[in-house]
């Protein structure tokens, strides 16, 4: 099996778990938080694989560091360690914030333009973005000079490239075929 099926069936789980308790906004912040520690502490990441420590180590040293966090997450957590599917958090938390997104009618964006955007510019994109998809956008902008004018807009696997040097190249390709 994949590992993005397999995260994708962790990711259900857990958001079925916030679900039912009414925290799934809590365990979105609480996934990626989890998955984002890890991957940002080589000392923890070499605890998690190595099989030195058994699986109940690597569960009470996650249970601690977690602390407060609601029972049914820590649970959840123990499992995916138990399963000896750590090394997959980052993907489940990706695929954890995808069903969030389906469940508020919202999608993310990369929205790439020429020189760095002002907030009045920033809101113009996402509010057009989503009047276009009728759905709420939440945008993440990227600076390429290269682009020269312009924006290239990502959603998902589609790229929508509005950019002049896409539009320079085109016409390139028009005056050289003639």
């Amino acid at each position: 099996m994949r590992a993005v099926t397999i995260a994708r069936n962790y990711a259900e789980a857990l958001f079925e778990l916030g679900e039912q308790s009414g925290q799934a906004d809590a365990y979105a912040e609480l996934i990626d938080a989890v998955a984002g520690a890890i991957e940002t502490s080589p000392e923890v990441q070499a605890a998690l694989v190595s099989p030195r420590i058994s699986k109940n180590a690597k569960v009470k040293l996650l249970s601690d560091a977690l602390g407060s966090t609601p029972r049914e997450f820590v649970l959840f957590v123990g499992a995916v360690v138990r399963r000896g599917r750590q090394s997959l958090l980052r993907e489940i938390a990706t695929e954890y914030l995808a069903l969030l997104d389906i469940r508020h009618n919202r999608v993310r964006a990369s929205v790439t333009l020429a020189r760095e955007p002002d907030e009045g510019l920033k809101e113009s994109i996402r509010r057009q973005l989503g009047e276009k998809l009728t759905k709420e956008v939440v945008a993440t902008y990227h600076v390429d000079p290269e682009l020269l004018g312009g924006a290239v807009v990502r959603i998902g696997e589609t790229v929508h490239d509005g950019s002049v040097r896409r539009r320079l190249v085109r016409l390139r390709r028009q005056l050289v075929g003639r």
